[in-house]
Parts: C-alpha cells; structure tokens; sequence
C-alpha cells in the first residue's frame, strides 16, 4: 500500500495517540498500591515495579536508535526523493501490532534490558515521561514522511527493517505489550488477596 502525504499524516497521528496512550496507561500504574506493585507472580516473573523499570530501559536503548535513525532520515533528504519513497512506503502494522501482545511470540531480551532496582519508582516515572516527550519530538522533526528515509535492522518478530516512524511505533507496541502483563499481574493479586480475606 502506497503513502501520499496524506496518509502519512495520518500515520504520525496514529503514532502519537498510541504513544501518548500507552504512556498514559504506565503513568497510571505507578498511583497504585506498594503491595500491588511489589507483588510477585506465582509462576514467576517480574513485579509491577520491575515491569516498568524494565520498559523504561528499554526505550532508552530504542531511543539511542531512534534518535540516530532520525537524523539519518532528516540528512537522506537531500539524496533520495521523498515523493518516490512515500509513494512505495508500506507500514507493518501486523507484525508491528504483534509486539503489543503479551505472549504472542517468545521474546529473547538482552541482559543491560534486565530490571535492576537501582531507581525508585519516582525516577522511572519521570524518565518515562521524559522517554514520552523525546518520542513527540521525533515525530515533530519528521512531519512531513522524511521518516521513510532511514531503515534499521530490527530482529524481534522478524520485522527486517523497519523505518523511523516504524521504530517509535514499536515503542509504544512494546509498551502495550508489558502494561497486558502488568493487568495479568493485578488480576493474580486481586484473586490472592481475596481469598487471604
């Protein structure tokens, strides 16, 4: 499927709502309770705390790629033509989409991903909005589909490579994907602590 200008407008707007509602939704997470938070799941896994200091991890590392893919894209203006590459674009919505599900494909994440304790949750709150605002910007910087102009490699799912636009909606999929774990998480508390009743 083609992308005129249009349609590319429309996908930055799509962008931004998925951003700006996945963020919202994490930032919701850290107004609940201490022992919700900490609570670990019986088969194992990650707490509550754990999962957003982790998702705050890892968009800081998609970040640093997103950032440079940006300002790549922006220099290629000059090289490629931008009509042409719209006309040609196509977004992978399914496999991107894919990503926002808990548990719809086994997921090898790197060790420097893994949720270390070392801040507190009000540190990873504003980092997380921080992480928010930076994702805005890239997509400010990009208005106009100059995002198509820059591909990088991304393994997971077997995406291949993907564009700039691509990456800060796998970010924000990425997102998605942990907060369904986090209500996974809250459920098993909910029915622990009311049968401790």
């Amino acid at each position: 499927m083609g992308a005129g200008n249009e349609s590319i407008g429309l996908l930055i707007v799509h962008i931004r709502q998925q951003l700006e509602t996945a963020f919202a939704e994490l930032d919701a997470w850290f107004d609940q309770s201490a022992p919700l938070r900490a609570f670990v799941p019986t088969r194992g896994g990650w707490t509550v705390d754990q999962i957003l200091e982790h998702t705050a991890l890892t968009n800081h590392y998609l970040l640093i790629l997103i950032e440079k893919g940006a300002q790549k894209a922006l220099n290629n203006t000059s090289g490629l033509d931008l009509a042409q590459e719209l006309a040609a674009h196509s977004f992978q919505y399914g496999k991107l989409d894919e990503v926002g599900l808990f548990g719809s494909f086994g997921w090898m994440r790197p060790e420097h991903m893994e949720p270390r304790g070392n801040k507190s949750g009000q540190e990873v709150r504003e980092q997380l909005k921080q992480q928010l605002r930076q994702c805005l910007d890239v997509l400010d910087r990009l208005p106009n589909g100059e995002g198509v102009l820059y591909r990088t490699t991304m393994t997971v799912n077997n995406l291949g490579k993907i564009d700039v636009y691509e990456y800060v909606y796998f970010l924000a999929k990425h997102a998605q994907r942990h907060l369904a774990q986090m209500q996974r998480n809250a459920a098993e508390y909910a029915q622990a602590t009311t049968e401790a009743d």
